[in-house]
């Protein structure tokens, strides 16, 4: 059945003829002109009078019902900013109601739980996508000529050039909204089409979430918490990106600090501040480099390092001898699973000796969609119509035991790590998923979106 999520909707309609009409009888109006009415339905919408309350042509197109009520969802909010993007340009008033226009579109992608906005072109549209729970869905859409409105005037508010847009740029901007302040990072990519727009909400809800709520199984939350308690060594999280790292490392963070330890973060860029803990921003544009920070962060004699990411030989070399020194190393690592870190790291040539001698535990994690608690799946205003909201953690846990250390030291086959880990009953991160599923927190299919791949 046909999407008309990148179709232009005139939401004036909605206004012009009374918006409870169509939310009532599940109808969405596309376009008029002096003959026709084009409308949007599904199987439940009523339309037993409708060529008569409109006196026109009716032309139908029949949607999912779902995509029918997520349209009709937050319509007020869809309404104003119709309403503000007509004003920009067919009133010729520019700033008068851009700012507004970007006020109502970020407070509406805060409200909706959005980590990134993207803006882009379609044809003749431009698309205003919100990713909520990791899936990217359009929820707004207009003239392709607004695009440049509103690309210059997040420029403009980020202190860049507006006419610039051959190349990449970078950017941040605060925002006041509703009383509240909110941080914004830019990116715009040069396209054929034209430039594509991507807000990082930089939001610190997302950073309220601590070891509790991520979601973690308990067996694995107190490994985890056990290995917190460490004075030295090194601590592993991995994933791909998009798998929630971040959100973990910065609840170990939390869950670590205190006022007898110094804790040094080495970020690049620093997401959310947190108190109390020294974080340094990496800076290339002005020689702060990883290796500058990395090379000088034992001399401020911490007692936690955290290393954003180990990205290099350098990095990881710097992280070995500073947990082998006497110091907690925290780091995020790119890698599927537990076992390919070991292999990630020794493909990263460091010392097989150190590796072994420093390493503590690994922790390999996704993220899962879990079913909405507030319509038990059947699709909501609160989810979007998705039947999932919010998400939670699915993770293995490897102790690094003698004999693991052992396994790391000899440069071990990958199958002799396998074989022993099933003798200790060694519960995969496929395992911690299937048993989200039992438990009726996620889908089976949402496990396997996550590890399309055999652990």
């Amino acid at each position: 059945m046909k999407s008309i999520l990148k179709t232009f909707i005139d939401y004036s309609l909605f206004e012009k003829y009374g918006k409870e009409y169509f939310l009532k009888n599940k109808i969405i109006p596309i376009y008029e002109d002096n003959i026709y009415l084009k409308v949007a339905v599904c199987k439940k919408s009523i339309l037993d009078t409708i060529k008569v309350d409109f006196n026109k042509l009716i032309s139908f197109e029949q949607i999912d019902e779902l995509e029918l009520l997520f349209i009709l969802s937050n319509i007020d909010k869809k309404i104003s900013l119709f309403t503000l993007a007509s004003k920009s340009i067919f009133q010729n008033s520019f700033e008068k109601y851009i700012n507004n226009f970007l006020d109502e579109l970020l407070l509406f992608s805060i409200e909706l739980r959005s980590s990134d906005i993207h803006i882009e072109i379609y044809l003749n549209l431009v698309l205003f996508k919100f990713r909520v729970d990791g899936r990217l869905k359009v929820f707004f859409s207009f003239y392709g000529e607004f695009f440049k409105f509103i690309s210059s005037y997040i420029k403009l508010i980020s202190n860049l050039d507006m006419t610039q847009i051959r190349i990449p740029l970078d950017g941040r901007f605060s925002l006041e909204i509703n009383e509240k302040r909110y941080d914004f990072r830019l990116s715009t990519m040069p396209t054929i089409d034209a430039e594509s727009i991507v807000l990082r909400v930089l939001d610190n809800r997302n950073i309220d979430k601590n070891l509790q709520t991520l979601g973690l199984s308990q067996n694995l939350l107190d490994i985890l918490n056990h290995s917190l308690h460490l004075t030295q060594g090194l601590i592993l999280i991995s994933g791909p990106t998009g798998s929630g790292k971040t959100t973990t490392l910065y609840s170990i963070l939390k869950e670590i600090n205190c006022e007898d330890k110094k804790i040094i973060t080495v970020e690049d860029p620093v997401e959310y501040k947190i108190d109390s803990i020294c974080q340094v921003a990496i800076n290339n544009k002005i020689g702060l480099s990883f290796e500058v920070v990395l090379k000088n962060i034992l001399r401020q004699d911490p007692d936690v390092i955290f290393i954003g990411e180990i990205r290099d030989k350098f990095s990881l070399d710097i992280a070995l001898q500073a947990s082998l020194t006497g110091h907690l190393v925290i780091a995020s690592i790119h890698a599927n699973n537990a076992i390919e870190t070991i292999s990630r790291l020794i493909d990263l040539q460091a010392d097989p000796f150190l590796i072994s001698s420093t390493l503590k535990l690994i922790m390999a994690q996704r993220l899962v969609l879990n079913y909405c608690k507030y319509c038990e799946a059947k699709g909501c205003e609160k989810c979007n119509y998705t039947k999932y909201y919010d998400r939670s953690s699915i993770a293995e846990i490897l102790k690094i035991d003698e004999k693991m250390s052992s396994f790391i030291f000899k440069k071990a086959e990958m199958n002799e790590i396998k074989d022993y880990l099933k003798t200790i009953n060694f519960k995969t991160i496929l395992d911690d998923g299937k048993q989200k599923v039992d438990l009726k927190i996620t889908s089976l299919e949402e496990v396997y979106k996550v590890i399309p791949f055999k652990i």
